[in-house]
């Protein structure tokens, strides 16, 4: 049964049904760019909310929580008035030419979440244990047009759509959220580049050992698994290709 919003958020303030964590100190991989096969040793992977999860793995199913995805303007261009304009023109991360959404009113909000919200739905129905919202930190691209304040109000719906989904949501970036993320409801972490830019610790503040790292260059996974070799460490290519660079602590 798909939940509504409200219902979502009802059951986040009540205490919600437990959720499973990512096992701690686990070797993981990040398989966005397309699946492929694991070593035995790994047993935590995030692969897209398109794909099948991974049969006998912890699995994190992966959503653009707070941008679109460059396959699926069509659909934007349907829901025209969700996606952020500045000037008439949407906002992109020019990164990833993905269009960044509008969350600036509760009303828009509340339209995104039962979107996002049945996308959450159907990766518990297709078996993944937890949900990783991409782009929490969007707001640091918008042109000044969208605030702090409202990716803290859009996350606290989403997170209560995958918790009443059955799902553990994983906190994507903004290290400096700090104690904020867990209070909004995120349980663990997946945090690209820590090593790189020295921000490990503040995760591991936040989350203690539920921390999931992705380094993209040789030199900063050399740090992290000096320094945080306990967490979760992956090296991979940035495009998370299918036979990309590939590298555990």
């Amino acid at each position: 049964m798909v939940l509504g919003t409200l219902t979502a958020a009802i059951v986040l303030a009540l205490g919600g049904p437990s959720v499973d964590l990512p096992p701690p100190d686990a070797d993981w991989d990040y398989q966005l760019g397309g699946n492929r096969a694991v070593p035995d040793r790994v047993t935590v992977v995030d692969r897209d909310r398109k794909a099948e999860p991974l049969a006998g793995a912890y699995s994190i199913c992966y959503v653009n929580g707070f941008q679109t995805q460059p396959d699926e303007r069509r659909f934007w261009r349907d829901r025209w008035a969700l996606v952020l304009k500045d000037h008439g023109k949407p906002v992109v991360d020019e990164a990833w030419g993905e269009w960044l959404l509008d969350i600036r009113t509760d009303r828009k909000r509340e339209r995104l979440a039962e979107i996002v919200g049945r996308w959450t739905d159907h990766c518990a129905d297709d078996g993944f244990d937890a949900v990783e919202y991409d782009n929490l930190d969007s707001f640091a691209r918008s042109h000044g047009l969208v605030s702090r304040a409202d990716a803290r109000a859009f996350a606290r719906l989403i997170v209560a759509r995958a918790h009443a989904a059955g799902l553990a949501a994983g906190q994507k970036n903004w290290v400096e959220l700090g104690e904020a993320g867990p209070r909004i409801g995120f349980d663990f972490a997946i945090a690209e580049e820590c090593g790189r830019w020295r921000e490990c610790q503040g995760y591991v503040d936040t989350f203690g050992e539920h921390v999931l790292v992705v380094e993209y260059r040789q030199a900063d996974f050399a740090w992290t698994c000096d320094h945080f070799g306990s967490l979760s460490v992956v090296r991979r290519d940035v495009d998370l290709s299918v036979d990309g660079i590939r590298r555990w602590c």
